[in-house]
């Protein structure tokens, strides 16, 4: 399922709950199991709570649609699993996790890899001021020739801001994005007041590779700007 619906099925309730999730079906991927047959097990060692994981799997008492998360303790297949290739699927990285630690409740005794690349894209539109921009919006164009929205950036730091002065030009109401909204963020109500620019810059950026339906999952962050590289040699948008 694409991120964003599972964050906007996740807020509906009742009668509105049921008709999500029909509309849009998920399953539940399971990596702990913190109480089984009646028995709390907290305290036990991660290694002795997966293992009880996997054979209530391999004895059916689970199933679909709960799906049991991937493991290993090979380092070889952990870094295979950091491919960027994993992002078109939505795979942002790994999780590791001692094999004898115990569940502690309220903290993050646990280390999130992401899987990181870097890739270009056209500078469409920016938050704050032309001349000051507080964060860019990147655009790549599809097989039609459509400017599309794929990412956005953190907000930028003064080094950033500063190499971007003098290089933007806004954009009026020919722009594609003219008249746009864009959410404020994945699943947000909110939208995002931003002010098109013209579509001639290329900014490298460095990003996690979990992409849903074309879009970076997570803001991107700004390297800098490709004075070498024009919009007709971005990838296009989904590539």
């Amino acid at each position: 399922m694409h991120f964003g619906e599972l964050q906007k099925r996740a807020r509906r309730r009742r009668r509105n709950a049921a008709q999500a999730a029909a509309e849009h079906p998920a399953n539940l991927i399971v990596f702990d199991v913190l109480e089984a047959g009646g028995r709390e097990l907290l305290d036990r060692p991660y290694r002795e709570r997966r293992a009880m994981l996997e054979d209530l799997f391999a004895r059916d008492v689970l199933g679909a649609p709960f799906t049991l998360c991937p493991a290993t303790t090979d380092r070889a297949t952990a870094l295979e699993w950091l491919d960027p290739a994993w992002g078109k699927v939505g795979i942002e990285g790994v999780v590791v996790k001692g094999s004898e630690q115990r569940y502690l409740p309220g903290r993050r005794a646990w280390i999130k890899v992401r899987s990181r690349t870097t890739a270009e894209g056209i500078i469409g539109s920016v938050t704050g001021r032309v001349e000051s921009p507080s964060s860019l919006l990147l655009g790549r164009y599809d097989d039609t020739g459509r400017l599309r929205f794929f990412a956005r950036t953190t907000p930028l730091n003064p080094a950033a801001r500063r190499d971007l002065v003098g290089w933007l030009r806004a954009a009026g109401a020919d722009h594609p994005w003219h008249g746009r909204s864009f959410s404020a963020g994945w699943g947000s109500a909110g939208e995002l007041v931003h002010q098109p620019v013209w579509p001639e810059l290329v900014a490298e950026f460095q990003g996690d590779t979990a992409v849903d339906e074309g879009r970076y999952r997570h803001p991107v962050r700004f390297v800098r700007l490709r004075e070498d590289v024009t919009a007709e040699h971005v990838p296009a948008f989904g590539d």
